[in-house]
């Protein structure tokens, strides 16, 4: 059986500190899936459990929003067989690009690193359906939700981390100052 946790944690990719998170909370854990991606053989045996829970969906791609779906969209288009494609920020407002399209009807899994709010995964299945595709669900390494994603979420490992609102987090209290880690500019 994969210990995802324990993988996680060998890669470096379960980080303890101050982070800014792009929700704006604060949190002292952050997941940093790019410390795992860096290893091929520990990326395919913690994406191989995706999947095996999405195998029987009649997917026809793989999408991941940049930056850090992109690896993990590749790894699991590669273990199921299909293309594996990626969005990516434009002026902010995230965008298909590069040639690649999505064709009418096609069965769309979004491959993210963690999902916390679902915002980058949201704006991405907005992107897709636009354009005809059929977003059937949200593929993850990390699932650590705060809220409810109105698509299913089909994840490695779920994680509970605390947060804070910025006005009232304990870190800041106590003098430390918030790093701000992962691709999303405020």
């Amino acid at each position: 059986m994969v210990d995802v946790v324990e993988i996680l944690k060998e890669c470096g990719a379960l980080m303890e500190g101050h982070f800014l998170l792009s929700s704006g909370r604060h949190s002292n854990r952050y997941c940093q899936c790019a410390k795992l991606m860096q290893y091929p053989d520990k990326t395919e045996k913690v994406i191989s459990l995706v999947a095996d829970k999405v195998r029987e969906l009649n997917l026809d791609v793989v999408v991941g929003p940049a930056m850090g779906g992109i690896t993990a969209a590749y790894e699991l288009g590669r273990q199921l067989g299909l293309r594996a494609i990626f969005t990516e920020r434009e002026n902010n407002v995230m965008v298909l690009r590069r040639g690649f399209e999505i064709r009418q009807g096609e069965r769309i899994l979004i491959m993210e690193d963690v999902v916390t709010t679902g915002k980058s995964s949201m704006e991405t299945a907005g992107v897709l359906e636009a354009m005809g595709g059929k977003v059937i669900g949200i593929g993850c390494i990390v699932d650590r939700r705060s809220g409810e994603i109105k698509l299913p979420v089909y994840s490695a490992a779920e994680l509970e981390f605390e947060t804070y609102e910025a006005d009232n987090c304990p870190l800041c209290v106590s003098g430390s100052k918030p790093v701000k880690p992962g691709s999303r500019k405020f």
